[in-house]
């Protein structure tokens, strides 16, 4: 089995969909991040099979409640003195920026290229989110996947 440290102060984001990890280090800008980041791909999990795994030393200035978009069911864990302190529980966040890009040719997002895409929740039901400028609108799909 593969050891990873573990954190005495930080951020660890389980339970994602196997295969998922870049897309959120991507989502995320981790990058750009001073800190130790370390991903674990395809770690056996009883409950999904598979799944992906991302610590990161220190804390994160981001928007965490953002992965909220990309898939409810990844957890989030904050670590302080080595053990976790709190457990987030992932919603849809009711805005999103720079997640989904519009795909209206009309927006005017096409035209002026520093605009934020920005998208806000319009049925949470249906998982539907809409353009601040334009209306237009996106859907979300099971396991996270976005539909334009």
């Amino acid at each position: 089995m593969l050891s990873v440290d573990s954190l005495e102060k930080g951020v660890v984001i389980d339970h994602i969909q196997a295969g998922r990890s870049m897309e959120i280090y991507q989502l995320l800008n981790l990058d750009a991040l001073d800190s130790c980041v370390a991903i674990i791909k395809n770690v056996k999990s009883n409950r999904m099979g598979r799944k992906d795994i991302i610590k990161i030393e220190d804390r994160v200035d981001t928007d965490l409640e953002a992965l909220g978009f990309l898939d409810q069911n990844i957890t989030v864990n904050i670590i302080e003195d080595g053990s976790i302190t709190r457990k987030m529980k992932l919603t849809l966040p009711e805005r999103v920026r720079n997640i989904i890009r519009c795909r209206n040719p009309r927006c005017i997002t096409s035209v002026e290229s520093s605009l934020p895409h920005e998208f806000v929740l319009a049925d949470p039901e249906r998982g539907v989110y809409r353009c601040i400028y334009c209306e237009q609108e996106a859907e979300m799909h099971r396991h996270g996947s976005r539909r334009h």
